[in-house]
């Protein structure tokens, strides 16, 4: 059983009208709103968070973006940036997802500094790393992991303020799910990275996995010795089933030790 307090983060990606968010958030408001067990977030696409933020209010849900840009104004024009976030009521953000990576091109380094620009702005990064099909296919999925991760995170000093997600692009939205052992493998690879880099601080760093997590799968990966909760896609778009995967998360007891996290 994970030994840090269980997060379970849901990423809308651009899905939800601004009226559909007030909905749906309302809803996860009242089934957890109250409860304390495991931490939760909702990551609506920026033009939701107002009022997304406005229907989390006084509920322990908290909200997160989906992006950030690394300047904090400008001539930058479709970006939104760290303090923009905060002002809106955001405590997290997404970071070097799948499909930030694939469609627009980012970079290892380009997260890195996005990572550096949301901790200094007091937002807690989700670092998203993965390997496509083929490459765990050639073997190389630990590979692709590795130099993400520690690309992602080069020069970053603050574990306690930092968030991994392990998301096999090939499940990401497919169906298909990394068996309990196969996403095990990849984060106690990612957890040895951590270590090595922040030491012991390194063991309280979560690490969510991030492919097609759901009410059906949710356990028996939530048994597993690294994952600490998860960073869900489809199953975050209705209430019922990101509800459902709360109560899962609940019932594996959250914080197991005296972390504070």
């Amino acid at each position: 059983m994970s030994k840090n307090k269980i997060l379970i983060a849901g990423n809308w990606k651009m899905n939800k009208t601004t009226a559909e968010a007030r909905s749906l958030v309302s809803e996860i408001v009242a089934g957890a709103g109250s409860q304390t067990k495991v931490d939760v977030a909702v990551c609506p696409p920026f033009t939701a968070l107002e009022s997304a933020a406005a229907s989390l209010k006084g509920s322990s849900v908290m909200l997160g973006a989906q992006n950030v840009y690394v300047k904090d104004s400008g001539a930058y024009t479709g970006e939104i940036s760290a303090s923009m976030l905060k002002e809106v009521g955001c405590s997290c953000v997404i970071l070097g997802h799948s499909e930030r990576r694939q469609y627009f091109g980012e970079s290892d380094a380009f997260i890195n500094e996005k990572t550096k620009v949301a901790q200094a702005a007091g937002l807690l990064p989700i670092v998203c790393v993965g390997e496509t099909l083929a490459e765990r296919e050639a073997g190389k999925m630990l590979e692709v992991v590795s130099t993400q991760t520690t690309g992602a995170l080069a020069g970053v000093t603050d574990a306690a303020n930092l968030v991994i997600a392990y998301e096999p692009v090939w499940a990401i939205g497919t169906g298909k799910t990394a068996t309990p052992e196969m996403a095990q493998e990849v984060h106690a690879a990612i957890r040895a990275l951590l270590v090595k880099q922040f030491g012991e601080a390194g063991n309280k760093v979560r690490i969510l996995y991030g492919g097609s997590m759901n009410p059906a799968n949710a356990s028996e990966l939530l048994d597993q010795a690294d994952i600490d909760g998860g960073l869900i896609g489809g199953a975050a778009l209705k209430s019922a089933s990101f509800l459902e995967l709360v109560a899962i998360a609940s019932s594996k007891g959250g914080c197991c030790c005296c972390c504070g996290k």
